[in-house]
């Protein structure tokens, strides 16, 4: 079974094409950041009409690069929520309407679901149950995943999500759009041990996340070195704080992960999402998992942030354990801007 995949939830139009047996055949992505940096974040009117542009372009290509064509395709999957609701209607309106067009099932995908399940994309691939970090976007949590559609969550951010510490504490510092690695990359010129910031419910006895804190920490620091520097804060002042700041969020994030582990039992650990790409995240989870006799998985850096695959890829899981819904071939459909992961077998 060959799944045509669509993704729009925020700004990447991700098209792909899954094999239920052979799985990733091929994938196109356009980013939107060229186009948002001049608002210094996403502008959903504008990143609607641009999944609009790049929506069948992106089609063409995938279906080139893997030399099938539409009659060749068995089901078409689409992000279905969470997200922002223009962008989602374009990539269920142009999945819809293919679909009803080739007579196929159109599949509705948790974006989420996505993510979690895109580490099977790689090799080598983790064997369930095993503690997924779900780290994208506006999502940080921690959950249990015994199966495909079996997730329990273990723990969340009560308040900003890690990408959204990132996104926020680089705009206070004034580095560009998009935050996450530009703070990043002036991170690696810095030193983190010259800037002591708080560990948000770092030591708190559940499996919670919270970096509203730490934010708000960053915009004190920063005005404090406003007032020391007359506005003009010294590149160097402003690398120690990005280290900081990126050591303070791997510091949660890992201590959260390793606890999860110890507190489950189990013994391998998935890291999805677009902060999943972090490279001290990943060495230091890596490092600190060894130490249990653990296992590490990551999904390809290139599949870290939004993209088709996950999407058709987890369509292709639904289908290959007998979880797709009925009535796949109905006109009429929805998308859910908001939507809990716990409801993802809920679909319509």
């Amino acid at each position: 079974m060959k799944i045509l995949g669509y993704e729009s939830s925020c700004d990447e139009t991700g098209v792909a094409i899954v094999c239920t047996e052979k799985g990733l055949l091929g994938h196109a992505l356009h980013s939107q950041i060229a186009m948002h940096q001049h608002y210094g974040g996403v502008v959903p009117e504008l990143a609607s009409r641009d999944h609009i542009r790049r929506a069948l372009p992106l089609t063409r290509e995938v279906l080139e690069q893997t030399g099938l064509s539409l009659s060749d395709i068995d089901a078409v999957a689409y992000t279905a929520g969470p997200g922002l609701a223009g962008a989602l209607l374009v990539g269920a309106s142009v999945a819809r309407s293919l679909a009803w067009a080739l007579d196929l099932p159109a599949i509705p995908v948790h974006h989420l679901e996505g993510h979690l399940l895109s580490p099977l994309l790689a090799e080598p691939r983790p064997d369930f149950p095993f503690v997924a970090l779900l780290v994208s976007g506006g999502h940080t949590q921690l959950m249990r995943v015994d199966g495909v559609g079996q997730y329990e969550l273990l723990g969340e951010t009560l308040d900003d999500a890690a990408g959204e510490a990132f996104d926020k504490s680089a705009k206070l510092m004034g580095l560009g759009y998009p935050g996450g690695p530009a703070l990043s990359n002036m991170a690696q010129k810095g030193n983190a041990d010259a800037v002591v910031l708080p560990r948000p419910m770092l030591h708190s006895k559940d499996l919670d996340f919270s970096f509203s804190g730490l934010k708000t920490a960053v915009l004190l620091k920063m005005k404090e070195l406003k007032v020391k520097y007359n506005d003009e804060v010294p590149e160097e002042q402003l690398a120690n704080l990005a280290a900081g700041t990126e050591a303070a969020i791997v510091d949660v994030l890992a201590a959260k992960a390793i606890r999860a582990l110890k507190e489950t039992g189990l013994k391998r650990l998935v890291v999805a999402g677009g902060v999943g790409a972090n490279l001290p995240l990943r060495n230091r989870l890596l490092t600190q998992a060894a130490k249990l006799k653990a296992e590490v998985f990551f999904p390809p850096v290139a599949l870290c942030t939004d993209n088709g695959a996950m999407i058709a890829f987890a369509a292709a899981m639904r289908a290959n354990a007998g979880l797709l819904p009925e009535n796949l071939k109905n006109p009429s459909f929805t998308v859910r801007p908001r939507w809990e992961l716990s409801e993802a077998g809920a679909l319509y």
